[in-house]
């Protein structure tokens, strides 16, 4: 598969080339607001071809697919761009500025016949994989609750425009809740009813938050907490998940890398649980390449982006509002 990067990042460039290449793919273009900054990338990537002008990306042969990761008030135009010009579609989360403008993305990319993905790395982890099948398997019993705690320490080459800029979609709700609240999805196979939330300023956001914490509801009458945060340099992460017959902590899961530890806890004691050890995005990209193929589904398709999305767009109201909100995943 030969691919066009749309935002020349650093998560393309601290992980997803490499994975595009592991896979057999190759890197044909990379665009970006400033021609210098594209032409200084693709030097140091071995990319072909650069420039600012997404038509051109687009208009060329040998992409036969984009991977979006510019910010994200960008996602939308360009992603409806390249599935205008027949391409398939990699976009990060979120997939838009709102849930409105996601749907649109993911009917344009249906009514196209193209595939269209959200990457959403942490349900490609095998630590993730492993949780999520201990619940699937009864292992726990019944789900009562969740707790996430995805609170980090935002490194200073990753703030910028997250921590300073509303109108590109800063703020640490866009940026982890989206994540936790795919991860939560993953693993329960429900989607939240209705969120409360508090969010503040704790000492790097802008005028955006840049922490977090919210409590969802479910279907089954469980309940989920979680916490997002950019100024929390020692907290950990993880996401533990309380069973009628058991629970599972999954500790320093909550990252890009194939670390930490699963471990169980029943009334026959504690168990290490193994998983696999894989890269995360290289799974995902693995699993993008054989829905082109007409093998199977993305690990996270446009439809997982939107519901992502609605639940983001429920904390982020029910902070400002202070009131008990209700997750739309429709208009």
């Amino acid at each position: 598969m030969r691919w066009g990067l749309a935002g020349a990042s650093t998560i393309a460039a601290e992980h997803m080339i490499g994975a595009f290449r592991v896979c057999g793919g190759e890197i044909a273009w990379v665009m970006s607001a400033s021609a210098d900054h594209a032409a200084d990338y693709a030097a140091k990537h071995w990319i072909n071809r650069s420039g600012t002008d997404l038509d051109a990306l687009l208009s060329a042969p040998d992409v036969d697919a984009v991977y979006i990761s510019s910010t994200n008030e960008k996602h939308l135009p360009q992603a409806m761009a390249a599935i205008a010009a027949g391409k398939h579609v990699l976009c990060e989360k979120p997939l838009a500025m709102n849930s409105v403008d996601a749907r649109s993305m993911v009917a344009a990319a249906a009514a196209k016949g193209v595939v269209f993905a959200t990457n959403h790395h942490l349900r490609n982890a095998g630590s993730h994989m492993a949780i999520r099948e201990l619940i699937a398997q009864g292992t726990i019993g019944d789900v009562l609750s969740v707790r996430v705690h995805h609170a980090v320490h935002l490194p200073p080459h990753l703030q910028g425009w997250r921590i300073k800029d509303k109108a590109a979609g800063g703020g640490v709700i866009a940026d982890i809740t989206v994540h936790d609240a795919d991860t939560v999805r993953f693993h329960l196979d429900e989607d939240p009813v209705e969120v409360v939330a508090m969010a503040t300023s704790s000492g790097m956001g802008e005028g955006v938050e840049d922490s977090c914490m919210s409590i969802w509801s479910m279907p089954s009458g469980a309940q989920v907490f979680a916490h997002e945060s950019f100024t929390h340099a020692y907290a950990g992460s993880g996401i533990e998940v309380h069973g009628t017959k058991g629970s599972v902590f999954g500790r320093g899961v909550m990252t890009q890398r194939p670390v930490g530890t699963v471990e169980l806890v029943t009334v026959d004691g504690r168990t290490d649980v193994p998983f696999s050890a894989h890269n995360l995005y290289e799974q995902a990209v693995k699993r993008f390449m054989d829905a082109v193929s007409g093998n199977g589904r993305p690990a996270a398709d446009g439809s997982d982006g939107v519901k992502s999305l609605a639940i983001a767009e429920a904390v982020k109201a029910a902070a400002e509002t202070g009131a008990r909100t209700a997750v739309r995943y429709a208009s």
